[in-house]
C-alpha cells in the first residue's frame, strides 16, 4: 500500500474543501461520483490514491473541470499536457479493469525508478564541486 508521502500532494484535502464549499455530504458526493462512501473518505484523508478515472468522476460530481482535478493530483503538468495516467483513464478502448491494471503497473515502474535513481546533485565533498 502507498504511504502518504507517495500520494499526490493534498488531493484529498482539495476534494474535501471542494465538497464542503459545495455544501454536500461525503455520502452525497460518493453517490454522485459512483464510488463507495468509505473509499471516498479514505481519499479525503490521504489514505488512498484515486485513479485518474475516479478523479474524473469526482470532478464531474463536484462540477469542476477534470483538467483542474488532474493538475492538482499531478496527472497533468503545468502546461496542461496530459500525463500517462490521464491518457489511460480517458482511453475508450480499455475496460475499467484494464485501466486500473495499466495505471498500477505504470505507478509501480515510476516508484521503482525514483527509488533507484542516482542523486542528481554532487555532494559538497565530491570532485565535481571543486
Amino acid at each position: 500500500m502507498a504511504t502518504p508521502k507517495d500520494l499526490p500532494q493534498d488531493i484529498g484535502s482539495f476534494i474535501r474543501d471542494l465538497r464542503q464549499t459545495a455544501k454536500i455530504s461525503l455520502r452525497q458526493l460518493a453517490d454522485k461520483a459512483g464510488v463507495s462512501n468509505p473509499y471516498l473518505s479514505q481519499i479525503e484523508r490521504g489514505l488512498r490514491k484515486p485513479s485518474a478515472e475516479v478523479l474524473q468522476q469526482i470532478a464531474s460530481a463536484l462540477r469542476v473541470s477534470t483538467p483542474a482535478m488532474y493538475l492538482r493530483a499531478g496527472l497533468l503538468d503545468s502546461e496542461g499536457q496530459q500525463g500517462v495516467l490521464a491518457a489511460i483513464a480517458v482511453d475508450p478502448d480499455l475496460t475499467i479493469a484494464q485501466k486500473q491494471s495499466l495505471s498500477q503497473i505504470y505507478e509501480t515502474f515510476r516508484n521503482e525508478n525514483i527509488r533507484h535513481a542516482p542523486e542528481t546533485e554532487p555532494s559538497p565533498n565530491s570532485e565535481e564541486s571543486k
